[in-house]
């Protein structure tokens, strides 16, 4: 392989990857936004007075109770939450992928995770904080 066909292929990986994770990060700002209307939905619920609601699902148009439409939205948000977190867990090590491509060092405490309840509460133990 000649030196133009490695830059190439090196020019190649590097778009791919910057492109998967463009891609990720329009996913999770689709999903956030998904989220956030299903609050909205939910909010306007619990404000209604009557026992049924018409609820759009889809390209359908459904009457169905009230408490069910709201745990139907409850269930998506809870879903979406869970989608979004995995994306971000993997949308920090396709970010240091990216960055060993170009040759850069990885980006200083991105691979870093919250302390538990218990790691909290074991260190306010030792500085004699209590909760």
């Amino acid at each position: 392989m000649n030196d133009e066909q490695k830059t190439l292929k090196y020019l190649e990986e590097v778009e791919a990857k910057a492109e998967e994770i463009l891609r990720d990060r329009q996913e999770v700002i689709m999903l956030d936004k998904r989220r956030n209307d299903d609050r909205m939905g939910e909010r306007a619920l619990q404000k209604q007075k009557s026992d049924k609601t018409w609820m759009a699902v889809g390209p359908l148009l459904i009457k169905m109770k009230t408490k069910s439409a709201q745990e139907l939205l409850v269930k998506d948000q809870r879903e979406c939450d869970i989608e979004i977190n995995k994306i971000r867990s993997e949308l920090k090590a396709k970010v240091n992928e990216l960055r060993d491509l170009e040759h850069i060092q990885p980006v200083p405490g991105l691979m870093l995770n919250p302390m538990s309840r218990v790691e909290m509460s074991a260190i306010n133990q030792v500085l004699g904080k209590s909760l």
